[in-house]
């Protein structure tokens, strides 16, 4: 079971959310694996301290042109959809900073001008930590192809067992990377009305991939009912709602953000898993449902 923790915007408590989820997980005696896709701004480690036993380089193909075979005739730079080729008379300039390594231009090449190369653009580290197996990506600074790194973290990582995904903030390509094909998609939220804001962005994300959700309320007693209103509207289920516990804060500073070794975090943080895991098998028994009166 894939589980993605998301959220429209930085500082709602995914990592807090993604952390004691697992702990709790592997407190059962079920395997699980920690998945941290924030690939520029990677954060479980500093919670978990897990030891890494591998680290493994990440690089995307890149177009070199090889001018003696090239006559010039364009064709690479009409497919690329990025726009990281030129061609200028016989020339042909290749903008790397805007390739996306997808191979279109080498393939098509009518005269076998153009190879590539691996350019490296990150690194993804694995390790262990109190039971659970734990993945992270981290981005080369100065490089753009974020999720790059995140699909290899997902290959990475995505075993047997139940698998956590601790996205990256916001909604464009690299969150998308990180929540779609899996299982549930939990979104993490505040009651502000940037956090609203914010939640109603994702929420068109994750209806658009077709990924099924719910919403944990971060801060919950801080704010005001308007993300409760939003949700009760739009049918969205709020299985976790965080109070504004001096004690987190105190433990986050520390690096220590332990809440399931309090009993009343434990039973919440419990009870929302339980809830994540009724709500996959219904739904997959729906599809099993489906597909068996399809072939009737």
């Amino acid at each position: 079971m894939k589980i993605a923790i998301a959220s429209g915007k930085g500082g709602t408590g995914k990592t807090t959310i993604a952390v004691n989820l697992a702990q709790i997980i592997a407190s059962l005696g079920h395997p699980v694996t920690l998945l941290d896709c924030d690939v520029e701004e990677p954060n479980c480690h500093l919670f978990l301290r897990p030891e890494i036993t591998g680290t493994y380089p990440v690089a995307i193909p890149l177009p070199k042109v090889l001018e003696n075979l090239c006559n010039g005739c364009g064709l690479c730079a009409q497919v690329c959809e990025y726009h990281a080729l030129m061609v200028m008379g016989k020339q042909v300039l290749v903008f790397p900073e805007l390739c996306h390594g997808c191979g279109a231009c080498s393939l098509l090449c009518p005269g076998k001008a153009i190879v590539e190369e691996g350019h490296p653009i990150g690194s993804v580290e694995e390790g262990f930590s109190q039971g659970i197996r734990f993945v992270q990506g981290r981005l080369n600074i100065g490089e753009v192809m974020t999720p790059a790194v995140i699909r290899q973290v997902r290959r990475q990582g995505e075993t047997t067992g139940v698998c956590l995904i601790d996205s990256p903030p916001g909604t464009s390509c690299p969150v998308v990377e990180s929540v779609r094909d899996t299982d549930f998609v939990l979104l993490v939220t505040e009651p502000t009305p940037f956090g609203l804001h914010d939640l109603t962005l994702a929420v068109e994300m994750v209806r658009a991939l077709a990924r099924p959700f719910a919403v944990a309320l971060n801060r919950c007693d801080a704010g005001d009912e308007r993300v409760r209103s939003y949700c009760e509207r739009e049918g969205i289920e709020i299985l976790l709602s965080i109070p504004d516990d001096r004690r987190i804060a105190e433990g986050y500073a520390r690096g220590d953000i332990d809440l399931w070794k309090l009993p009343e975090y434990w039973e919440m943080f419990y009870s929302c898993y339980r809830r994540i895991t009724a709500l996959v098998n219904e739904r997959q028994d729906k599809m099993d449902q489906a597909k068996r009166g399809t072939t009737a």
